[in-house]
């Protein structure tokens, strides 16, 4: 394990060191996982990513591996079922948002061959590499955030507020936000 310091602050417990060190900025190509990173940031909304992070590999049982054309033939049974699971966010909207997410997905993967061409058309196919030498000079939102969810609401997708998205595009390396003083920051550029 490495020296605090070299770290961005926010990684402080051994589950967030982990995915600092591990996954946080990584360039994620794989639709699979864009679909489970869209799924827990609407589902992180309001509550802290520690608490997502404890409750991912429940979310990666309950929705199937993160597969979007099952959890986009998820009935009300089943969205029932989900809002008594301890496991998960039991919140409806965020459960129903889960569902028409998938269904949207599945149309984006149809319309461009897969949600990784569709997201890398927004940076031309390169990740951003900011760089930013306190945590504070890091931006909730973007203009690229603002029009990546704007674009993604057009296509029925929901909480996907442009917070939500700057957040997604971090954690998948659309943008390279660790700070410059971060060890993870030349690795993941």
């Amino acid at each position: 394990m490495r020296d605090e310091a070299t770290r961005c602050h926010w990684a402080t417990t051994a589950l967030s060191v982990k995915y600092h060190d591990e996954e946080w900025g990584v360039p994620v190509h794989d639709d699979r996982r864009w679909f489970e990173f869209l799924i827990l940031e609407g589902a992180q909304a309001g509550l802290s990513w520690e608490t997502i992070l404890q409750k991912r590999e429940r979310y990666r049982q309950v929705f199937n591996g993160f597969d979007p054309a099952k959890v986009a033939r998820f009935d009300g049974k089943k969205v029932k079922e989900l809002l008594k699971d301890a496991g998960i966010v039991r919140n409806r909207l965020k459960i129903n948002a889960a569902v028409a997410n998938a269904q949207a997905f599945l149309r984006v993967q149809e319309e461009f061959g897969s949600f990784d061409a569709y997201i890398w058309k927004f940076v031309g196919g390169s990740p951003i590499r900011n760089r930013w030498k306190t945590h504070k000079s890091v931006p909730a939102q973007t203009p690229l955030s603002e029009a990546l969810s704007k674009d993604l609401l057009k296509r029925g997708f929901r909480f996907v507020g442009p917070t939500i998205c700057y957040a997604f595009m971090q954690a998948t390396g659309v943008v390279n936000d660790h700070l410059v003083s971060c060890f993870r920051y030349a690795e993941v550029s």
